[in-house]
């Protein structure tokens, strides 16, 4: 096979006897750099270009890594940063490559207005992807990743370069040793550089970024041992930094125990002197956080000594390695290696005021008018999980088309995807947004759909054509949660923490109706009620409110939630709402009294999000809910009891939805499988 390298390309593999591109029509490189022939896309880096897998045809076909700069930015400024940050990376490599740790940088070169760079291939697995296979780490676990990662730091900062996005995807584990690869090296800067940043931007990784590096883009040698411990962390619970970054900030730093499983046989049990160092390496303050690696190290070798005879530069890690394949990687490469890479070089750059936030818009459906009969069991159902790919990144959000013949999918990955429910087949991406997608919906003509992003914008799609129709400006932060009234002629929308207010705007005109206030925390969800007069409104202040759209008026605020509320869903009655929260619960309300009716347990972490699955019996009704447990529940809303559970394999789920006439169920999240379907048949 050989990879077209036009970065816009929708399928770039061809055939070896292709001189075009089967899909773009780009004439295909056979050789990049006289040598480098790229056989498969690895990762893309939406707007900066993408990551292949190559063959070294002057090394037998050597499998090597080639970054591919093509940046879609406009002005001379933000391209010659950008180009001088890729070349940075070049010259990073170049420097730190004599260290075995760290990938060598084979070349670097010009061809047909891109810039490339070749490094070394890691035949190995990043820690996210193995932790998702294996689960939390020990203490002793724990405490190897660093002793094995930490002389890696303690090399870079000697020599005067801050990684400034160190997390489990840029940790390789190399099959042939077991140790511990650190790569991604595009953010790194010089110690002496002057950071040159638009004020309110940073480069790193939202929750695994240190304080001083999100105000103002500066780093330190401490900077890297923050995120160094963000990334511990992660490891030890299984709790993603960036997650718990959504709604405290830096806040969860200083409780971060809580998280543990708590202790026991098979529970995780970290000692006083291991949480001595995790906590110092957390501080906010990076005064009273360590200065330097060789301070980590020496503590760790002082207070918690793995063995006297074991120096702690050269410990080797627990887990067992897998011989190397001495074959050539190539056109041979299993799908299974093939799920383990992730070796993209984006630079991730997070505004203040725009964080990502893993939170969906619910999608109601059917009918529930409680007290009504037990639904027929749905453990009497099949369900058929299929995969569908095409995202490089997290879904975000999920949603099916009134008339039931489309699936529409939000990403991270800057995009929006239709699908035909039918094939399961990709019908046209959708591309305008300068930022992540947090949600997406459908309008009740099944003609518009409407998309937020953390760009801090709207925009309307006509999907019969797939063009722009219009976008909506006037939110301060990113829009997390968008719904359309039942009549199609108002969209509501709700903003993140720095804006935290609810607009409904005229479709027509997409002018500002009205703009509705009291929550005090981010809005993560929107939703009309089925009579289009009520709008109900979740938020990470542990509320839900809701509005008389006619007046604009606060009608009644719902509390009783630990935790911020993730997703809210209309029942069509109008009167019952279901409610899912970081509290693990799911609430189910009567809103004309505004009294709890049930309280679901049985999740294990957070429930993303709630949707309604209608049952055969015309008078019942499933309820549906997505976790980052990795799992989707099923559960009787009338008696409150839990009917079935969907594994989804690996990956949180942050969003679900059904398909008008319940036979179908979609979940939108991370891993490897990040969009499924169950049919039900």
């Amino acid at each position: 096979m050989l990879c077209c390298v036009n970065p816009d390309c929708q399928n770039p593999r061809n055939s070896d006897k292709n001189n075009y591109c089967h899909s773009c029509t780009a004439e295909l490189i056979p050789l990049l750099g006289g040598r480098y022939r790229p056989i498969e896309v690895l990762s893309d880096e939406g707007g900066f270009g993408r990551t292949y897998l190559a063959e070294d045809v002057h090394k037998l076909n050597e499998c090597c890594v080639v970054k591919q700069f093509a940046p879609k930015l406009q002005g001379t400024g933000p391209l010659t940063k950008a180009t001088q940050l890729f070349k940075q990376e070049a010259s990073r490599l170049q420097e730190l490559a004599e260290h075995p740790q760290i990938p060598t940088l084979l070349a670097y070169f010009e061809q047909n207005h891109y810039l490339f760079l070749v490094q070394q291939f890691i035949d190995g697995q990043n820690l996210l992807k193995e932790w998702q296979m294996r689960g939390n780490y020990s203490e002793i676990e724990t405490r190897e990743f660093l002793l094995d990662l930490l002389p890696v730091l303690k090399f870079i900062h000697v020599r005067g370069v801050i990684h400034r996005d160190i997390k489990p995807q840029n940790i390789i584990r190399r099959r042939s040793d077991g140790r511990l690869v650190l790569i991604d090296f595009g953010a790194s800067k010089q110690l002496t550089a002057t950071v040159h940043t638009k004020m309110g931007t940073v480069i790193g990784s939202h929750g695994y970024t240190a304080l001083e590096q999100m105000q103002d883009g500066k780093a330190y040698p401490a900077s890297d041992l923050f995120s160094l411990g963000a990334t511990c962390f992660h490891l030890l619970t299984g709790v993603r930094p960036s997650q718990l970054w959504i709604q405290q900030g830096y806040g969860w730093v200083s409780s971060w125990r809580q998280y543990l499983t708590s202790p026991g046989k098979d529970g995780i049990s970290v000692s006083i002197e291991l949480g001595e160092v995790l906590d110092k390496l957390l501080q906010q303050d990076i005064q009273k956080r360590y200065q330097s690696a060789d301070e980590v190290i020496t503590e760790l070798t002082t207070r918690l000594p793995l063995s006297s005879s074991i120096p702690p530069t050269i410990i080797t890690p627990t887990f067992t390695a897998t011989p190397v394949n001495k074959e050539p990687v190539s056109s041979k490469l299993n799908n299974n290696l093939k799920s383990q890479l992730l070796l993209g070089s984006s630079i991730l750059v997070l505004g203040l005021g725009g964080i990502w936030y893993f939170q969906t818009r619910p999608h109601t459906m059917s009918e529930f008018s409680p007290p009504i009969p037990s639904p027929k069991s749905v453990s009497e159902t099949s369900f058929l999980p299929k995969s569908l790919k095409g995202h490089s990144s997290d879904v975000n959000s999920v949603a099916f088309s009134p008339d039931g013949t489309t699936l529409g999918s939000a990403s991270d990955d800057k995009t929006i995807k239709l699908w035909n429910i039918a094939d399961g087949e990709a019908i046209r991406t959708l591309e305008g947004h300068a930022n992540w997608i947090w949600t997406i919906a459908f309008s009740p003509d099944s003609k518009t759909l409407a998309s937020g992003s953390a760009d801090k914008t709207i925009k309307l799609w006509n999907l019969q054509t797939g063009r722009l129709i219009r976008t909506l400006q006037g939110h301060s932060d990113g829009v997390t949660s968008v719904a359309f009234s039942p009549d199609g002629k108002i969209l509501a929308s709700g903003s993140a923490s720095k804006d935290m207010k609810i607009k409904l705007w005229n479709l027509e005109t997409g002018k500002l109706i009205r703009t509705l206030e009291g929550h005090t925390n981010g809005i993560s969800s929107v939703v009309f009620s089925p009579d289009g007069k009520t709008l109900a409104s979740g938020s990470w202040d542990k509320t839900i409110k809701l509005w008389n759209l006619k007046t604009g008026k606060l009608i009644r605020t719902l509390e009783g939630n630990a935790d911020s509320i993730l997703s809210v869903a209309f029942a069509p009655d109008g009167v019952t709402l279901a409610s899912g929260s970081s509290d693990k619960t799911i609430k189910l309300w009567n809103l004309k009294t505004g009294k709890l009716i049930h309280t679901l347990k049985g999740h294990k972490d957070k429930v993303n999000s709630v949707a309604f699955l209608p049952s055969k019996n015309p008078s019942g009704v499933t309820l549906v809910s997505g976790s980052s447990d990795k799992t989707i529940k099923l559960w009787n809303p009338v008696i409150g009891k839990q009917i079935r559970t969907l594994e989804t394999g690996s990956g949180y789920i942050y969003a679900v939805a059904i398909s008008p006439d319940g036979q179908t169920i979609a979940g939108g999240g991370s891993g490897e499988n990040i969009l499924k379907i169950w049919e039900m048949n």
